[in-house]
């Protein structure tokens, strides 16, 4: 049973970005299918997919946050710093509504997401540096999230700045402290690695739960403004996968970190900004959409790209 589990886990993995868009399409059309994802409901999907996160997390991974300061200062400096500011730059760019323009910032303001790390393994960057800035930009979310969303936007929305705060710690920290904890506790069970393996099913399953309720209720919202909204989603992304790579080529780091700061920068939990969007900004319906645009679309360039990676070796191997 739990070999299957983990062949299903597998698969949902390699397919994430497939299987969230064809979740999407579906509830469009059949919107009670996840009407229930709402309220402290998404909290708890988007709590245990960052307990899967926590549940991977070794004391080896915190001896690498040690051992590599400098690198993964560098990289969560450049997250925090780029994509907040491209976010800004996109909205006068384009001259977006407040609506959308709230929803984008809070994307850029985000952590990294949790899939950057299978995207970093798929492109052969460097894994370990990936988990380290997801981990170290995930710890701090909880402070720099909701105070750059504050300095960014409180001229055009009220922001609850305790309020996310308090979000925040409760759908990232505490979930992925308690999966250390258990895998520091079980972690030498031999069970535990194997149920490991079936939790970034889990994982896909959560986001695409996510997407499904922002889909099911603001659907009609999105098809009003579905060309600003996927434009905004998608600048904002292929810039910070650009300003990240540069940030590598200027650091001189090797091409494995390079491609790795890439999809890190690029790469926000989109999760966490769509239960934020729901929870603080519900009079805003195009900030969750935009938020939920960006998770499904994140999966997809990420997939796009470390593939795009992978067929540059191939050729220089010719």
């Amino acid at each position: 049973m739990l070999k299957t589990l983990q062949k299903i886990s597998g698969f949902l993995s390699s397919k994430t970005s497939i299987f969230i868009i064809l979740i999407s399409v579906v509830t469009y059309f059949c919107p009670n299918l996840f009407g229930w994802v709402k309220g402290n409901v998404q909290t708890v999907i988007l709590g245990i997919i960052m307990l899967t996160m926590g549940m991977t997390l070794s004391v080896e991974d915190f001896k690498i946050l040690v051992k590599r300061p400098f690198d993964i200062g560098i990289g969560v400096f450049a997250q925090y710093l780029f994509m907040p500011f491209i976010a800004v730059f996109l909205v006068h760019f384009f001259n977006l509504p407040k609506e959308i323009s709230i929803g984008l910032i809070l994307v850029g303001c985000c952590p990294g997401g949790v899939s950057s790390n299978i995207m970093s393994y798929l492109c052969r960057g460097d894994v370990a540096f990936s988990v380290g800035m997801t981990t170290v930009s995930t710890l701090i979310a909880p402070v720099l999230t909701p105070s750059l969303v504050y300095f960014l936007a409180k001229e055009s929305v009220d922001v609850d700045v305790l309020g996310m705060f308090q979000s925040v710690l409760i759908v990232t920290i505490l979930p992925v402290a308690t999966g250390i904890f258990l895998n520091y506790t079980f972690g030498t069970n031999k069970m535990f690695p194997e149920i490991c393996k079936i939790m970034p099913g889990f994982s896909v399953i959560g986001l695409a739960c996510i997407v499904g309720g922002v889909v099911s209720h603001f659907g009609d919202t999105f098809m009003k403004s579905s060309f600003v909204i996927f434009t905004a989603a998608f600048c904002h992304n292929l810039l910070g996968y650009i300003a990240g790579f540069l940030t590598g080529v200027i650091t001189k780091m090797s091409t494995a970190k390079k491609r790795t700061i890439s999809i890190e920068v690029g790469m926000q939990n989109a999760g966490l900004a769509t239960v934020l969007a729901v929870k603080h900004f519900s009079n805003i319906p195009e900030a969750a959409i935009i938020s939920a645009v960006s998770c499904v679309w994140h999966s997809v360039s990420g997939t796009i790209l470390a593939n795009l990676f992978v067929l540059k070796d191939k050729f220089l191997k010719k």
